[in-house]
């Protein structure tokens, strides 16, 4: 196993807690930890594997070749070098990935690579999954985390954090597209209209939208009921962070920060 391509920080990030509203709070709380749990945490493989990492000299901290997996390791501030490779102790995984068209935001994809691939093998490990789904052909900013909580508190649509789109469009966009959008389309399973929160033209087939419900292939049928049609779709925000202050090219990814994930909050009142 290799290391990722994310930029590791000096210091591991606090680790995130979540309140019952899903407002994201921090907690300085750390442990001591065995070595093979903590390799076994970070995605290295079954404890057996990692035992036998630390016992072929695999793993060093600070320089110093770690020999006894049973030695007791405070989680803090921890950088672990596996394989000459440096891993920040992480308890959980906050990421954002620039997703490429056709790859499947799926732990089992039926016909096209999952996600995934695009991680490092020790983040299937450690169960990490999308916050939400893009088509496979939908192109733009992914989140995904392995903490239970966050995926949920994210994905839930009582959060109402709007997510912006770049649509281009099989026909030219119209001023009546534009006014049907933001008085809001009947889809056939919603008992009520959908409209969108922001719709600005960006092109003769090009059109930023601006959503916060998250419906199933929301964008497409919305642009269908409006007597038109998405040849191509790039999610570029979600809530107040956006892909291109994230610096990603298409199929590279990166940790949040606090700072980052603050951002996804939804906006107050």
């Amino acid at each position: 196993m290799r290391g990722d391509p994310g930029v590791a920080p000096a210091r591991a990030a606090p680790p995130l807690r979540l309140h019952a509203r899903g407002a994201i709070c921090y907690s300085l709380a750390m442990s001591k930890l065995s070595l093979d749990r903590i390799l076994q945490s970070q995605g290295f493989g079954t404890r057996k594997y990692c035992r036998a990492l630390i016992d072929d000299g695999e793993v060093s901290i600070a320089g110093v070749t770690q020999t006894n997996y049973r030695s007791t390791v405070d989680t803090e501030g921890l950088v672990l070098n596996v394989f000459d490779e440096d891993w920040v102790y992480r308890e959980h995984l906050y990421l954002a990935l620039n997703k490429p068209a056709n790859f499947e935001c799926s732990r089992k994809p039926s016909h096209h690579p999952g996600v995934l691939t695009l991680l490092p093998e020790q983040f299937t490990w450690r169960e990490v999954q999308p916050v939400g789904r893009l088509d496979h052909d939908t192109t733009g900013m992914l989140l995904m985390s392995d903490d239970g909580p966050f995926i949920h508190a994210q994905s839930s649509p009582k959060r109402h954090v709007p997510k912006v789109y770049q649509a281009t469009t099989q026909e030219p966009v119209t001023a009546e597209l534009v006014a049907k959008l933001l008085a809001g389309v009947q889809l056939h399973d919603e008992p009520a209209p959908l409209a969108a929160l922001v719709c600005v033209p960006r092109g003769e087939h090009q059109l930023e939208i601006v959503l916060e419900q998250g419906k199933y292939h929301q964008v497409k049928r919305m642009l269908a009921a409006a007597d038109n049609h998405c040849s191509a779709l790039h999610r570029s925000a979600i809530g107040g962070l956006t892909l291109e202050s994230l610096g990603l090219a298409e199929g590279e990814w990166c940790y949040l920060t606090p700072e980052q994930l603050a951002l996804l909050a939804p906006a107050a009142g």
